[in-house]
């Protein structure tokens, strides 16, 4: 009989763990979802300057946008079509990882928001899809410029890093991250080709104090 009880005791104790877990990853889930609409926001409801005329232009950027796209959309399709398994799965793999895991992707995606808002306003007139220069272009070196080169970039691949994680298919990280970069760093040669071109020596001289991507890597 008290074996019986112990393991009734031990089974319930299993089930709260589990629901404490399950409680953390689905918070974390909306949280980062929350995340995603105002990262969104911060490009439809910017206030927008005065349009500028475009100078010079590179297509190439669009292959980079391209790829950008599809490695969201590998990352975004567990947690879309499987919303409800997803948290089932997420709740039958507790542990200790399973809430930091969590914690540290809703920390990641509120801190890629905090950064794309902030690069977003310094840059201003000269944000676009494209890569391209405006007249009158400026080499953005202040606010999050300091830091890395492409702050927006960063964050983009913060977001992406975050659902990722929540989101637990590991392989489709690992895919999602390798086209990631890939057409980040199309993008960035395209715009950094017209840098250099129209800033030179003062261009070449911030390459190389400030990283492309993420500090001190890239």
């Amino acid at each position: 009989m008290g074996e019986w009880s112990n393991r009734r005791a031990v089974r319930g104790t299993d089930r709260k763990d589990l629901s404490g877990d399950r409680v953390i990853a689905k918070a974390c889930f909306y949280g980062i979802i929350v995340c995603w609409w105002a990262f969104l926001l911060t490009f439809w409801l910017r206030k927008r300057p005065p349009r500028a005329r475009e100078t010079q232009h590179d297509r190439r950027s669009y292959l980079g946008l391209l790829l950008q796209s599809v490695a969201y959309f590998i990352v975004f399709l567990p947690p879309l079509r499987f919303r409800g398994r997803l948290l089932d799965q997420i709740a039958k793999e507790s542990g200790w990882h399973v809430p930091i895991l969590a914690m540290l992707a809703l920390l990641i995606a509120v801190a890629s928001v905090g950064l794309v808002n902030w690069a977003a306003r310094c840059l201003g007139k000269q944000w676009a899809l494209e890569a391209r220069l405006v007249e009158g272009h400026d080499l953005i070196e202040d606010g999050p410029y300091r830091f890395v080169r492409n702050p927006i970039y960063t964050g983009m691949f913060g977001m992406l890093v975050a659902t990722g994680l929540v989101g637990m298919r590991w392989e489709r990280l690992a895919v999602a991250v390798v086209l990631f970069v890939i057409g980040t760093h199309i993008r960035i040669r395209a715009e950094e080709r017209l840098l250099r071109g129209a800033f030179g020596a003062r261009f070449e001289e911030y390459a190389r104090r400030v990283s492309a991507l993420i500090p001190g890597i890239y």
